[in-house]
């Protein structure tokens, strides 16, 4: 539970620091938090795979679910268009990261059976 707390964190932070960063051009004192996000962002994420989270699951969730973020609160804060193909792209990225997740975590199960069978 723990490592998708800090994985969620992570998201968070890489998406404050993107929409910061389009804010920083009109506002430049933002570029403090673009580097304090991001540098968050890549903490959060080492903790996660130190926890135990495998790179594939860590880095799909946290890349797919900041684009998806990243894309609606652009519109909803800076007026960003979000057209239907956006919307079908950013399901598509919601499908493909539980394809993931859920081949993860069928390779773990197998890897289970497989040391309890040499034991």
């Amino acid at each position: 539970m723990r490592k998708w707390l800090l994985l969620g964190a992570a998201i968070l932070l890489e998406v404050t620091a993107t929409l910061c960063l389009r804010g920083a051009l009109d506002h430049p004192a933002l570029y403090v938090v673009v580097a304090a996000g991001y540098t968050g962002s890549f903490t959060a994420l080492s903790f996660v795979l130190r926890a135990g989270l495998a790179l594939g699951v860590a880095y799909g969730v946290w890349a797919a679910s900041g684009v998806a973020l990243t894309a609606v609160l652009a519109t909803l804060v800076f007026g960003d268009p979000l057209t239907a193909v956006m919307g079908v792209g950013i399901v598509l990225l919601i499908a493909g990261v539980l394809c993931v997740e859920l081949g993860a975590q069928a390779a773990h199960g197998r890897a289970g059976q497989d040391e309890r069978a040499v034991s």
